[in-house]
């Protein structure tokens, strides 16, 4: 990759498909599948143990699959997690303890934990920022980041609700994939 390609990609908050191979491994990536196509996401479990050892617990429980991102916003961010779809619901497993971070932004492909007001409320639900949100830093817990597929992300519909909500097809630790 040309170094002004490699820039474009960085600045663009998308990796190229080789430049996400080169910084992700299987065991802190997911394959998070939506309608339109595959987004790549590079667990961050330096910054956030215990948040990406929830998300990937309840991926490899299949809890995820079929789940609708149930609050939309433009130019601000989709949420999802939420097997109820009304945002209120989480999983069995209770709360995680946030894990904020000075070291990382909210950027566009930035997934963070979604929680109530305590901080320490976070569960399963989580969302994908569609720009910079530098009001979140320091007060909710970022795991992950996109590195490929952010176009599709780009696509969910958006609402709170949407009136036709966007759903995960199919969510996976990209470890447990067979080729």
């Amino acid at each position: 990759m040309h170094r002004r390609s490699l820039l474009a990609a960085a600045m663009a908050g998308m990796a190229s498909p080789a430049l996400a191979q080169a910084k992700t491994e299987p065991e802190n990536t997911l394959f998070l599948d939506l309608k339109d196509g595959r987004v790549v996401i590079q667990l961050l479990p330096d910054i956030a143990p215990l948040h990406v050892e929830r998300i990937k617990t309840l991926t490899r429980q299949g809890f995820y699959d079929g789940v609708v991102f149930h609050r939309v916003i433009e130019g601000f961010m989709a949420q999802t997690g939420d097997p109820t779809g009304t945002g209120r619901g989480g999983s069995k497993l209770g709360h995680v303890k946030a894990e904020f971070t000075r070291n990382r932004r909210f950027l566009r492909g930035t997934v963070g934990a979604a929680r109530a007001q305590d901080p320490n409320s976070a569960d399963s639900q989580f969302f994908i920022m569609f720009a910079p949100g530098p009001f979140l830093d320091g007060q909710y817990t970022i795991w992950g980041q996109v590195v490929e597929g952010m176009q599709f992300v780009d696509r969910i519909a958006r609402g709170e609700p949407p009136r036709t909500p966007d759903r995960i097809v199919r969510m996976r630790v990209a470890a447990d994939v067979k080729s």
